[in-house]
């Protein structure tokens, strides 16, 4: 179970009674038995996030028909986005004293032809560009909210807050980031000099600001593990935000799970 969904039979236990929590079941009444009750159509929908499979595999899978799949997914991303929606970290909860390390990323998607503007010429394809900042020790600190793939970093990262201070009366602290996001008072790699190379001290500047910036890579793609933010995204695009932030609050939920509270039983869940 863990390796389709990234989960232990704890932490999806665990989500479950929140979701009966929030969303308690209705008064059963005669007639026939779903073919999936709260529990596997949990786990039916983290397999899909994790995996990104197609309804029908997923359907073979769990010996359901694809229509069933399909409700359960419908039904279950817009629940746990809602239910796990307080794990995740917002502008205001990061701490404005801390140094972050900042990078861009799309998260693509199936081309429309009413969404000219999910086109990244940087990444000539289509997608959202959401932004992520992680600790200096390289923990997952915080993800924006998507914006259409044109967006350039240095927009997305402007638009989303992040670099919004609160008047301390003390000097912000300049986090980290790469050329994207020259100008904007980070720390960031030199360009070189139009026409000239670059100089030998500029040189072991990049290398030295790269050693550091590599943890909010290896962050991103920590995340991306969840494959429905790495490979293109099928369903509606009124879905896709959605869906990533049902991803992200399970991402957050997921690391800091065994550091929070001791697992309760769920009697009521039905398996």
């Amino acid at each position: 179970m863990y390796h389709t969904t990234g989960f232990s039979k704890a932490e999806i236990v665990d989500i479950c009674s929140r979701v009966e929590a929030m969303f308690p079941s209705k008064q059963r009444t005669t007639g026939r038995k779903p073919m999936l009750g709260l529990f596997k159509s949990i786990v039916v929908t983290l397999a899909y996030l994790r995996r990104n499979r197609v309804q029908q595999e997923l359907a073979e899978y769990f010996g359901a028909s694809q229509s069933t799949i399909s409700r359960a997914i419908t039904t279950f991303v817009p629940i746990l986005a809602a239910v796990l929606a307080d794990w995740i970290p917002t502008v205001d909860d990061l701490d404005p004293k801390a140094q972050y390390i900042i990078d861009g990323t799309l998260l693509t998607c199936w081309s429309w032809h009413n969404r000219p503007e999910l086109y990244s010429g940087k990444h000539h394809t289509t997608g959202v560009n959401v932004q992520v900042a992680c600790t200096l020790y390289g923990d997952l600190a915080w993800v924006s909210d998507p914006l259409p793939g044109s967006t350039h970093d240095a927009k997305a990262i402007r638009e989303s807050g992040f670099l919004d201070q609160p008047e301390t009366g003390k000097e912000p602290p300049r986090h980290l980031g790469d050329k994207g996001y020259i100008g904007l008072g980070m720390i960031t790699p030199k360009r070189k000099p139009p026409g000239l190379p670059l100089p030998d001290a500029d040189k072991e500047y990049n290398k030295q600001v790269n050693q550091i910036r590599y943890l909010v890579e290896r962050a991103v793609a920590n995340l991306k593990t969840w494959r429905i933010l790495h490979t293109d995204y099928r369903r509606p695009f009124n879905t896709f935000a959605e869906t990533i932030s049902a991803v992200i609050a399970l991402e957050f939920f997921r690391s800091r799970f065994w550091w929070t509270f001791a697992v309760s039983p769920c009697p009521d869940v039905d398996r």
